[in-house]
């Protein structure tokens, strides 16, 4: 059962790894990636119809008389889109026919962020490249010959950036619009040409981009290999969440006891079972009332079990450095806690040893601490605190230092009936 569900617990975390992966890679949620994704674009400059004009009428080689503002949103540090209007004003060239009139136009674009998909960042931090393109709606008009030309255009262009501060970019943009179902021509002042596609205008402009959002940085500035970390990151996190440190066969992304005893039986949240809220798991006690009888069962009929217990017969051992009781020493618990019950004039001093490796401060410390968990033990299993005595020891320096095994031995909790 416990296999089952440690499997279990592994296909859902990668499931929702693989979930986490792909949203970050395809949309990156801002509270994963930490970066803003909303700017505002106001660029001036000059404007070029190439075709379509009269003949015999010529613009001006560029009019200073272009302007647009547009407003970005990136999917991810790569991609975006936008919605963008521009305004063109146009007029003719010195010594050809005079003309005026006025271009207004829409788009709905796409934008690649070429400066980190080219890894700008390897080499600098301060330049960047958008490319743009998309498709949208035009509008040409003049007063004096009374035109009015609805036309559909498609739009691409190169934005290079120089960062002036987090929220702030300079830009210089080079565009390029070729437009269809056009029925006037630049001048307004003839039919178009009929075919599908008609006339082009180039657009080269400068101006500031503002960032938006509460994250220090834009979109337009994050290193893909931030998001890379990041989700490295996570997924380190979530090898360690599916270690079992317990050994209890529930993963520790799941597990509300870590720190179970070990061969315990545990529930699906990891937590040993205790149905009697005593604080010894069931699987233990029910051990210890087959060992030492259940309470309320009369006292083994030997007159020297107090005497045992005095001379150190019955112990609780602890690992090194440790203040948890070995699973197979709780045993020794629960003979003081059965005898305890079965005496209710008694009271026992529960008194903490340790090794003598470390400092002896250390050490004494650390023996309080040992015996303070037994008693903790025993108070949740029924036993008034009032009728244990904590005493911290120290060091039991009757044995050879050196040998493990026997360092073993006095890592332990003994008692003394009163």
């Amino acid at each position: 059962m416990k296999k089952k569900f440690s499997f279990l617990t592994l296909l859902l975390s990668l499931a929702a790894t693989a979930q986490d992966v792909s949203t970050a890679s395809v949309q990156s949620s801002a509270e994963n990636t930490a970066y803003n994704k909303w700017s505002v674009e106001i660029n001036g400059g000059l404007t070029k119809p190439i075709t379509t004009l009269s003949k015999g009428y010529t613009s001006s080689d560029f009019n200073f008389a272009h302007g647009d503002l547009g407003a970005r949103y990136m999917l991810n540090p790569k991609f975006g889109i936008k919605l963008d209007f521009g305004f063109d004003k146009f007029s003719e060239q010195d010594n050809t026919p005079s003309f005026s009139s006025t271009y207004l136009r829409t788009s709905f674009q796409g934008v690649v962020n070429l400066g980190r998909a080219l890894n700008f960042e390897t080499f600098t931090n301060s330049f960047g490249l958008l490319f743009h393109s998309g498709l949208g709606g035009s509008y040409l008009t003049s007063k004096n010959d009374n035109v009015d030309d609805y036309m559909l255009n498609g739009i691409l262009g190169l934005t290079g950036q120089v960062l002036l501060s987090n929220r702030i970019a300079l830009t210089a943009d080079l565009t390029g619009i070729l437009h269809g179902k056009q029925n006037a021509n630049f001048d307004a002042t003839s039919a178009a040409p009929a075919k599908a596609v008609g006339g082009v205008i180039i657009n080269v402009t400068a101006g500031l981009t503002f960032y938006l959002g509460k994250n220090e940085k834009h979109a337009d500035w994050i290193p893909e290999k931030t998001i890379s970390d990041d989700l490295e990151k996570r997924l380190s996190l979530l090898e360690k969440s599916l270690l079992d440190s317990d050994k209890d066969g529930v993963a520790d992304l799941y597990d509300l006891e870590p720190n179970s005893i070990a061969g315990v039986a545990v529930n699906t949240k990891g937590q040993s079972i205790d149905h009697n809220q005593n604080g010894v798991p069931d699987e233990l006690e029910s051990y210890l009332d087959k060992t030492y009888g259940k309470k309320g069962d009369s006292v083994p009929s030997n007159n020297n079990i107090e005497e045992l217990i005095n001379a150190g017969y019955v112990n609780v051992y602890f690992d090194s450095n440790s203040s948890k009781p070995t699973s197979t020493s709780l045993s020794g618990v629960g003979f003081i806690v059965k005898y305890l019950q079965s005496n209710p004039s008694k009271s026992v001093d529960v008194i903490g040893y340790a090794d003598e490796i470390g400092s002896s401060s250390f050490n004494t410390e650390l023996s309080r601490k040992r015996a303070e968990a037994v008693k903790e033990i025993a108070v949740k299993s029924g036993i008034d605190a009032s009728r244990l005595n904590v005493i911290a020891n120290g060091e039991d320096a009757s044995v050879d230092k050196n040998s493990k095994e026997a360092r073993q031995i006095v890592r332990r909790v003994s008692f003394k009936v009163k």
